[in-house]
Parts: C-alpha cells; sequence; structure tokens
C-alpha cells in the first residue's frame, strides 16, 4: 500500500480488526453500500443456485456444452459466499473487522474465484465456436474437451492467485477499506511486475479469447448467410439474434471489468497520483455485480435453460408455454432433425 496515499489505520490487538483514523465516507455511505450488495448477494445466491439445482434435475442439460455455464455460476457463488457477503458485514459495521488473516483470504477468495468466472466465460465463447463453427471440421464437441476447458480456467486462476501468499504482491485494503484485493498501490517494482503480469494474463488475454472466438463465430455465420444455404432466411435471422448477444455479452464484460481493469492501470503508470477513495471503491463493486448478470445473461437468455427454469420456479407450470403450442405442432414434422441437434445449443 502506497504511503500518503491511504489514511493512517489502527490495529486492535486483540480482535485484528483494521480501523481507519481517517473518515473516508459518512456513516450511512457505508449502510447504503451495505444494502446495495445485500440486494446482489440476495439475487446472485438465487439465480446461481437455480442455475445448478435445475440442471441437476434435467437430464437433458447435463450436455457437454452445458458444463462451462454450470461452472460459471459454481464460481460466481464463490464470489459470492466468500466476498460480497462478508462486504456486506464489514460495510454494516462501516470499517473492515476482519483482521489481516480475514483481509487475505477475502482478497485471495475474490480474485480466485473471480478470474476463475471471468476465464470460464473466454471458455464459453471458445465452446460456442467449436460447436456451432465446428472449426476442426466434424470432430464432435465431447465432455473431456468441456471438462479440459473448465480445468484449464481453474488452473490458469490459481496460478495468478496464489503468488501474494508468497510474497510477489500481496492483499491489501481498497476504496473505502471494506474489502481486500490485490494491492495495486504499492510502487515497489517487485509488486509492480506482478501487477502487470495479472493484468495482463488475468484481463487482458481473456478478453482477446472473447473477442476472437466471437468474431470468427460472427464471420462464420455471415459467410454461411451469403452462401445461401438456409433456406427462408433462417440465417441471417440466427445472424442477427447472435449479433444482439454477441453485443451484450461484451458490454456487459467491458461494464464489470474494464473500469477496475482500467483503474489498477492508471495507477501502476501513475504510482504518485491520488484517487479519492470512494471513487476506487466503484470499480470494485461493478466486478461483483458480474454474478448475477452472468446467469442471466449466459444461461437464463439460452432458451433450452428457459424451456427448464420456468417450470422449476413455477412449480411445474410453463405459462408461456401454451403461446408456443401451434408453433411446435407446426414444427413437429421436422423432429428428425431436431433429434439430431438435440445435444446443441445456440449462440443466442
Amino acid at each position: 500500500m502506497a504511503q500518503g496515499h491511504m489514511p493512517d489505520l489502527v490495529m486492535n490487538l486483540s480482535t485484528g480488526a483494521v480501523k481507519p483514523e481517517k473518515v473516508l465516507m459518512p456513516r450511512i455511505g457505508y449502510t447504503i453500500l451495505a444494502i446495495i450488495m445485500a440486494i446482489f448477494c440476495t439475487a446472485s445466491l438465487i439465480l446461481n443456485f437455480t442455475v445448478i439445482m435445475v440442471t441437476i434435475k434435467y437430464r437433458q442439460l447435463r450436455h457437454p456444452i452445458n458444463y462451462s455455464l454450470v461452472n460459471l455460476a459454481i464460481a460466481d457463488l464463490g464470489v459470492t459466499i466468500l466476498g460480497s457477503m462478508l462486504t456486506v458485514e464489514t460495510n454494516a459495521v462501516g470499517y473492515f473487522n476482519l483482521g489481516r488473516i480475514g483481509c487475505v483470504i477475502e482478497g485471495f477468495a475474490v480474485a480466485f474465484f473471480g478470474i476463475a468466472a471471468l476465464c470460464t466465460i473466454a471458455v464459453i465463447a471458445v465452446d460456442r465456436v467449436f460447436v456451432v463453427c465446428k472449426p476442426l471440421g466434424t470432430v464432435t464437441f465431447s465432455p473431456k474437451q468441456a471438462l479440459a476447458g473448465i480445468a484449464v480456467a481453474w488452473i490458469w486462476s490459481l496460478i495468478w492467485n496464489t503468488p501474494p501468499l508468497f510474497g510477489w504482491g500481496s492483499y491489501q485494503l481498497e476504496g473505502v477499506e471494506t474489502s481486500c484485493a490485490p494491492d495495486w498501490y504499492n510502487a515497489d517494482p517487485f509488486n509492480m511486475s506482478y501487477i502487470i503480469c495479472y493484468f495482463s494474463f488475468c484481463f487482458a488475454i481473456p478478453f482477446i479469447i472473447i473477442l476472437a472466438s466471437y468474431g470468427y463465430l460472427m464471420w462464420t455465420l455471415r459467410q454461411v448467410a451469403k452462401l445461401g444455404v438456409a433456406e427462408g432466411g433462417t440465417t441471417s435471422k440466427a445472424e442477427q439474434q447472435v449479433s444482439r448477444m454477441v453485443l451484450v455479452m461484451i458490454m456487459a464484460f467491458l461494464i464489470c471489468w474494464l473500469p477496475y481493469a482500467a483503474f489498477a492501470m492508471m495507477v501502476v503508470a501513475n504510482p504518485g497520483m491520488y484517487i479519492d477513495p470512494i471513487i476506487a471503491t466503484v470499480p470494485m463493486y461493478l466486478t461483483k455485480t458480474s454474478t448475477v448478470y452472468n446467469p442471466i445473461i449466459y444461461i437464463f437468455m439460452n432458451r433450452q435453460f428457459q424451456e427448464c427454469v420456468i417450470p422449476f420456479l413455477c412449480c411445474g407450470r410453463n405459462p408461456w408455454a401454451e403461446k408456443s403450442v401451434s408453433s411446435s405442432e407446426t414444427a413437429s414434422t421436422n423432429t428428425s432433425s431436431s433429434v439430431s441437434r438435440k445435444d446443441r445449443v445456440a449462440p443466442a
């Protein structure tokens, strides 16, 4: 933590609680933050637990392309339980009262599960390229490939979040000092080297993979549309649908993660600059809101999940099913083709 940029702290030796001498924000501000985070925590717990329970209950959802979606829900739950819920408690009391060990645990947990979720989003993008575009010809997307992608996400996150536990970098209080994160403020060259590597490998690379994958997916659909492979303009319609979804996904990614990454890089590039603690807190909270956006965008906007989630939440009934009866009867002649595509989830 850079000297002169953060207020002096007082350590309570009996409890290990760190209490700021200087008031960083009015008490009402901490209360508002606690209420906001409590709302997002509740929504995240409901949405992500629903994803996992629905996948366990409905066998048709338990195929390779959905493995990453469930993994994303698990990672988001990790951020919520070991990060956001603790932030609710520390904001409720107005300072970080969990001690140094609590700071390290919370900082590591949020970073570990958060980067695992971010890498999983990149894996989802690659999965969709394999399923929709078939870049390797007739190679089938198998459970082994799906599990390998998930393993890479967790291992990659573990590799880059454990160094602060052993001295390369550290986890420190950030913003209004009710949560912990990698220490962006320390201007020591050794610490800066970790932050630069962390940014490059945990933010830049996943973002490049997401852009490249969805760019290739949209290009492939456009080529198919030009060739007129689909009848009645269905490919063009699919292209528009995928374009909208890709735009939503990338915008959500940028809103949740870009401010945090930009803030970190600004501090790294300008170690002497002063950033108001309240302003510095905003990017951190935006990243934690991704635990609510992720299941909505990647799962609940997926038609296959919708068909299972709605009856699950409505005690076995689907109020919207009646509207699609006529269209399903019309499509009954195409049963054989739909069966062959049973295990494929559309990119939207």
